[in-house]
């Protein structure tokens, strides 16, 4: 079975291109995550990893889509490969049933973790320059309006403190 993994970085990224490339590739199953792949904590690769049986092929656009470092990639793919499960990433042309396509795995595994560092170095450099120009000055602070007059109560005793946090709504929510 061909099984296809789709992932954006934000629920607002569109999914239809790589989408439309598992449907020529004659995917079976396809699994989307709309979230960042800073790391593997992603509700629907973990679902994939726990539906791959052997004999199946994942199938992602490209490594960067499934992996951000290369620890984690190789990491998913010896889950993958423990199971029989072959992995193929179609950008980088990698099938992972061949000992060059292993090989290559590990090379633009490390490449795709070499461009994460330099997306996160820009984004740093850019923040600092704003800085220095005045022109960011980070998140406004989020401020409940009962903030002061539910710290006086927890603080006379009036109040337990899972009591102030809940209605500050620190927990609960």
């Amino acid at each position: 079975m061909k099984i296809g993994y789709i992932r954006v970085s934000s629920a607002e990224q569109n999914t239809i291109r790589q989408e439309a490339l598992m449907e020529t590739l004659g995917v079976d199953e396809v699994y989307i995550d709309r979230i960042s792949g800073k790391d593997t904590n992603r509700p629907e690769l973990k679902k994939l990893m726990e539906y791959v049986r052997q004999g199946d092929t994942v199938i992602v656009e490209s490594i960067s889509r499934f992996a951000r470092n290369t620890c984690d990639l190789l990491d998913l793919v010896e889950q993958l490969s423990s199971k029989n499960v072959e992995f193929i990433s179609q950008k980088e042309a990698i099938d992972t049933s061949t000992p060059t396509g292993k090989f290559m795995l590990t090379i633009f595994g490390a490449v795709a973790e070499l461009e994460r560092a330099y997306i996160l170095q820009r984004q740093q450099e850019g923040i600092a320059i704003a800085k220095t120009q005045g022109k960011y000055k980070g998140r406004k602070p989020i401020v409940h309006p009962d903030f002061d007059r539910v710290v006086a109560k927890w603080r006379s005793g009036d109040m337990t403190a899972a009591e102030a946090m809940r209605r500050l709504r620190f927990i609960g929510r």
